[in-house]
């Protein structure tokens, strides 16, 4: 049997050609007849559907990736999974590097390629922290999601639940219920 997995961990990826329908259109040209799709990223090891795709691959059988970083990020874990699958008499096709075998050649192509996703993602955690660290220095910094609604948007709506029910002020002020509720319990307090 020939399976694909294709993973997505950011929205961007919708933009950048990495889709999962992109990915699935690839894996399908490249043969796979079942393909397996998550939307978690690659630095979590809970993957559902790539769970239980590892739990159906059997010997003779053959993995489909579009590109490395699909299935892992670090190069331990990359070449620890692929080390195993190849082990148990899985073919491991990943699309821009090629098929994975126990060649000297190809254990050394996945090491560079495993080293290289992961340096790229240690690259992107550092600036990520370095403007984080940047922006608390700046007066006014606050860590989290801006707020959706200024104090004058929150106050009239709280103002309108004197004589309207939350139902009423949603559709008048298009706060949410939830919103409504969470704030008027952070004023009762």
């Amino acid at each position: 049997m020939i399976y694909g997995y294709a993973r997505v961990s950011t929205k961007l990826q919708k933009i950048d050609g990495n889709s999962l329908e992109s990915q699935e259109q690839k894996l399908r040209e490249a043969g796979a007849i079942e393909i397996y799709k998550d939307s978690f990223t690659g630095t979590k090891t809970d993957r559902p559907q790539f769970t239980i795709l590892l739990q159906e691959l059997k010997m003779g059988d053959t993995l489909i990736v579009t590109k490395l970083d699909r299935i892992a990020r670090s190069m331990t874990q990359g070449s620890e999974l692929v080390n195993e699958l190849i082990d148990k008499g899985i073919r491991v096709h990943i699309l821009n590097i090629g098929v994975m075998d126990n060649t000297p050649a190809s254990k050394l192509i996945r090491n560079i390629f495993f080293s290289f996703a992961e340096f790229e993602r240690d690259m992107i955690i550092e600036r990520t922290q370095e403007g984080k660290a940047i922006a608390k220095t700046k007066s006014g910094f606050k860590e989290g999601r801006p707020n959706k609604y200024t104090p004058e948007q929150l106050n009239h709506a709280m103002s309108l639940l004197e004589d309207y029910s939350y139902k009423e002020v949603e559709k008048m002020t298009r706060i949410s219920k939830s919103t409504l509720i969470r704030e008027k319990r952070k004023r009762n307090l």
